[in-house]
């Protein structure tokens, strides 16, 4: 498994052009991993299919040299600087990609598809599996609240009832000063009581607006 096909085609055209097209089809098997149940951008797919070739042709360029391998770590370090934050999903499909353009870029062909196999194969299965029943999850819960009333550990009972944790992000002012709008990252111990929960809020800040959602994902192209 660990044969290079490089050695025994002793580097010739027939061997890159093989490492070249196996980098490709599995990169489309990263990409068809990454899609799976994701919102995903086209060019960020895109990108994913072509990164193992890529690598693979670094790799292949470098061949132990170190003056090379230098220049090619100062080039993927400006690179850094012009990426945006990604979400884990994202980050580590990109080290999934780079490992594959690596393994091919060294010709170790049939290592790299049982190593696409064994880690898509992973990827998969978690992305359908609901840890702990799916009773934990985080969301983000907008309260609206009198201005004469004192935000300062307002909820802070029923956070201690209904979440494993929450944090004040944010406070601002609307409807000309008159209100306040308190914004928290909450994680609710469970769902189930999600509408008791909220029915206490509205005592609490005289049934005005309250608003209970998802964590917006990173839509961010890398």
């Amino acid at each position: 498994m660990l044969d290079s096909i490089l050695a025994a085609t002793d580097g010739t055209a027939s061997g890159i052009l093989l490492c070249t097209l196996v980098s490709l089809g599995l990169g489309l098997v990263i990409a068809g991993v990454y899609i799976f149940r994701n919102s995903y951008n086209k060019s960020f797919v895109a990108m994913l299919v072509l990164l193992p070739a890529i690598i693979q042709a670094v790799i292949m360029l470098v061949n132990g040299n170190l003056g090379v391998g230098v220049a090619v770590m100062g080039a993927f370090s400006l690179v850094r600087f012009r990426s945006v934050p990604g979400s884990a999903r994202e980050i580590g499909t990109i080290f999934f990609a780079m490992a594959i353009g690596l393994a091919t870029g060294m010709g170790y062909l049939v290592f790299a598809a049982v190593l696409t196999g064994i880690i898509g194969a992973a990827s998969l299965v978690l992305s359908g599996v609901k840890w702990i029943g799916g009773k934990v999850e985080e969301k983000r819960l907008k309260v609206t609240i009198p201005e004469d009333l004192d935000y300062t550990g307002i909820f802070d009972d029923l956070f201690k009832e209904y979440a494993y944790d929450a944090s004040l992000e944010s406070v601002r002012t609307t409807n000309l000063g008159s209100l306040y709008e308190l914004q928290y990252r909450v994680t609710l111990k469970d769902n189930v009581k999600e509408k008791e929960f909220l029915d206490k809020v509205r005592c609490r800040n005289g049934n005005l607006n309250i608003v209970c959602g998802k964590l917006p994902t990173n839509s961010y192209e890398l």
